[in-house]
């Protein structure tokens, strides 16, 4: 591994809480793929890790509830022919899918009121427009 992958400030993926699991990839590669272990399955247990402060666990295990197994979730690697890139594929995209889930929740929106002259300009110019539109029928030529 590089180094410690890093979930959002000095809040870190430990090294010591990864599952590691490897099988062979699927799809094509001739001779070497029928020898090498290069995908990768990376599991973390988050319900039960003490890495992550606990509003941060709590929100993890709430917008992840879909993609966990018993609080573990599960992330696979298997696009690069070599294990060490498939493990270190599957490390970023760990810490990155904690990052985002660990995230706090965006303000609210504050609603804002249209100004009125915008208000009156597009109703001026919706006006114009229909007496256009009304100018090119045929009614009273006749």
């Amino acid at each position: 591994m590089s180094g410690p992958h890093v979930i959002r400030g000095s809040v870190s993926l430990p090294e010591a809480e990864l599952m590691w699991r490897f099988s062979r990839s699927s799809g094509p590669g001739g001779q070497h793929v029928n020898t090498s272990d290069s995908q990768v399955e990376l599991r973390f247990d988050i319900a039960a890790t003490e890495a992550l402060p606990p509003v941060w666990k709590e929100r993890a295990l709430e917008r992840l509830a879909g993609r966990l197994a018993d609080g573990v979730v599960t992330v696979r690697a298997s696009e690069h022919r070599s294990q060490w890139r498939n493990r270190e594929t599957a490390a970023v995209r760990l810490a990155s899918l904690l990052a985002e889930a660990t995230a706090p929740p965006p303000k609210p929106r504050r609603p804002t009121k249209i100004p009125r002259g915008i208000n009156e300009r597009r109703l001026r110019e919706k006006k114009q427009r229909a007496d256009t539109k009304r100018g090119r029928s045929g009614r009273g030529w006749g």
